[in-house]
């Protein structure tokens, strides 16, 4: 199911980047993926993580994911689903981490950690290269990123007590003080 998973990411992402760079959008579910795989978890876990943003970036569905890779699949995916881009950024935000402090479902929780671990070790990288002009790539600078992604780090380290869920919550943990600081 995982090189099923893949195909199907690598098509709905196709000519995607990632924010601000030439670097082939579909490396990122790829590398949340191998986060999880290596971490332990099951592959459907993985699988979600390869699909997790095809529902907010792509003109699938859910129930496309449903039928193609199963209903779990794809309820793990519309878990890691930011709400409408209509939103706010800040409401957006928010509302991933009301969601993240109000789901019991373990598994949901790690595909967005491994979403969002990889996400924060790109910015440390960026960094490193660009100095503060990486934060020029976001819709919102250093102080608001700095909000979310310790916000995040609190929800996990709060919520996921057991590994592989509470190990990867340290490095992510690991990851937001090497960013921030804090």
């Amino acid at each position: 199911m995982i090189f099923d998973a893949i195909e199907f990411a690598m098509a709905a992402h196709r000519g995607q980047t990632r924010k601000g760079t030439p670097i082939p959008y579909i490396l990122h579910p790829l590398s949340a993926a191998r986060i999880l795989l290596e971490a332990g978890c099951a592959e459907h876990v993985a699988v979600a993580a390869v699909l997790h943003d095809v529902i907010e970036d792509t003109r699938h569905s859910a129930g496309e994911l449903a039928a193609r890779f199963g209903a779990r699949v794809a309820e793990l995916v519309e878990l890691a689903t930011e709400p409408d881009k209509f939103w706010s950024w800040e409401r957006r935000k928010q509302h991933t981490i009301d969601r993240l402090r109000a789901t019991s479902d373990e598994e949901g929780l790690l595909v967005t950690l491994a979403d969002k671990l990889d996400n924060i070790a790109s910015i440390r990288e960026s960094l490193a290269r660009s100095g503060e002009q990486a934060w020029r790539r976001f819709k919102r600078g250093r102080q608001d990123q700095q909000w979310y992604y310790t916000s995040l780090r609190d929800v996990y380290l709060e919520k996921l007590r057991f590994d592989p869920g509470q190990g990867l919550a340290r490095r992510f943990d690991a990851e937001v003080r090497a960013v921030f600081g804090a």
